[in-house]
């Protein structure tokens, strides 16, 4: 898993962090003073990048989470089937699948073919991001 660490309360908003195994979104964050005999605590509100799934996290401030490393590559279309494209890697060539988000699905139509799109990658999670 392409991950690294860092403490929770260095995470801000619209940045990414993993929570429950799925990369996340940070929408909102909130921090408690330390009372007489605890330490602060931060929590976290964020959204899944691939699943769309509000979660909440409550830790102390100085605890680990993970950061997800995301990789951001370009592709070119090669075939559209209903809302299934297939991609070209412009770098590595090797070709997948993935399905055509909402706000994109007017732009891809039966004759987009050789159109590039800019995409993330996190593990076998694939997400159109800009199509060019």
């Amino acid at each position: 898993m392409a991950t690294t660490t860092t403490t929770i309360k260095n995470a801000k908003p619209n940045s990414y962090i993993m929570v429950d195994g799925e990369a996340c979104k940070v929408i909102s964050m909130t921090k408690s003073k330390p009372g007489k005999h605890g330490a602060a605590k931060v929590r976290l509100e964020a959204v899944g990048l691939f699943d769309n799934k509000k979660r909440v996290v409550l830790k102390p401030a100085t605890s680990q989470v993970e950061q997800p490393v995301i990789e951001k590559k370009k592709a070119q279309v090669i075939s559209i089937s209903g809302n299934i494209v297939q991609l070209m890697d412009l770098e590595s060539y090797e070709t997948f699948e993935t399905t055509i988000p909402e706000e994109f699905r007017s732009r891809f139509t039966p004759g987009s073919e050789g159109a590039e799109v800019l995409y993330w990658q996190f593990e076998k999670n694939i997400m159109i991001k800009e199509v060019r």
